[in-house]
């Protein structure tokens, strides 16, 4: 049994690397969508502009149905879902990792150890949670948007089948 959990920590500590990598690329990623989504709130109160992701996919596509248009906004809120369902889970695996070498520093008495292991425990669960709050916030704010915007584009769809989207 000594060796099957030797594998397995081994497999764990593999993962703990390219775990932080995807959360450091989650949380660009979420600092980018909000920026995004500031650029956009600004636009719409300044200018009285709302950028038309679906119009303008309505207008590329002609003959687009209703439920390509559905599809297509479900693509555009895809990576702020996944972003802020997923970082939370690699927070947790992020963190779990090194708390094994860091219980192993408290039998030793290793308090440097310990310290090591945790300040890398808690900064991944904080740069995950951070990530998923943002791109939850964003997602919430977008889909909002991408709703009202489907819902006008359906209704000029039902009112006048060869017109919708264009104008």
């Amino acid at each position: 049994m000594n060796a099957l959990e030797s594998f397995l920590y081994e497999i764990s500590k593999f993962f703990l690397t390219p775990v932080l990598v995807v959360l450091c690329g989650m949380f660009l990623y979420a600092l980018f969508a909000l920026g995004t989504l500031v650029f956009d709130m600004i636009r719409r109160a300044v200018k009285g502009q709302a950028h038309q992701p679906l119009v303008n996919y309505r207008r590329r596509h002609p003959q687009a149905n209703a439920e390509e248009v559905e599809i297509h906004l479900l693509k555009l809120l895809e990576p702020l879902r996944i972003t802020s369902r997923v970082a939370p889970m690699l927070g947790l695996v992020a963190t779990m990792i090194p708390m094994g070498p860091a219980l192993v520093a408290v039998s030793s008495g290793n308090a440097q150890g310990i310290a090591q292991n945790l300040v890398v425990a808690f900064a991944a669960v904080i740069v995950a949670l951070m990530a998923a709050a943002i791109t939850y916030v964003v997602l919430s704010i977008r889909r909002r948007w991408l709703l009202a915007e489907l819902n006008g584009l359906l209704q000029a769809m039902q009112a006048r089948p060869e017109e919708a989207g264009r104008g």
